[in-house]
């Protein structure tokens, strides 16, 4: 079952049933996510409306396999990037090298950013990539539909 989310479009709220992704886009978290094994990487997306059309690979200081932690000049620098181009930031994403495309618990507990989408990739060896989007609300995560365009 997947969920709608309100974002603010022209000063006005729209309600969307889906996000949708520039394929350049997905190829870039893609390849991030697998540049980045065995830690997870971690980055910004920036778009209008209901679609994601720019995305900045952050740095993982945390070099973890099991977390992210997003330096905050960098993320003031995608926030700048993305306003300069006329874009808001709508989402935040990350992958899971060695798991599945799913909310952690972890994930959920520090997901302090209200109105974006957390993304995250799968890259396990075993499995085909994965993006899966989520909306989380009072501490329970929503999965959002992505369609790649």
């Amino acid at each position: 079952m997947f969920f709608a989310i309100k974002f603010e479009v022209l000063n006005t709220m729209a309600t969307f049933d889906h996000i949708k992704i520039i394929r350049e886009v997905y190829d870039a978290m893609h390849a991030a996510a697998y540049a980045a094994i065995p830690l997870e990487a971690c980055g910004l997306c920036g778009g209008v409306g209901n679609t994601i059309s720019k995305f900045i690979e952050l740095c993982n200081d945390d070099a973890s396999t099991e977390h992210y932690t997003m330096k905050p000049e960098e993320q003031f620098a995608a926030i700048r990037k993305f306003r300069a181009d006329g874009l808001s930031l709508r989402g935040i994403w990350h992958s899971h090298p060695t798991s599945s495309a799913q909310m952690s618990a972890e994930d959920l507990r520090l997901a302090y950013t209200e109105d974006v989408i957390y993304f995250i990739s799968s890259v396990m060896p075993e499995n085909e990539y994965e993006l899966r989007g989520y909306l989380v609300e009072l501490d329970k995560s929503y999965e959002i539909r992505i369609e790649v365009v």
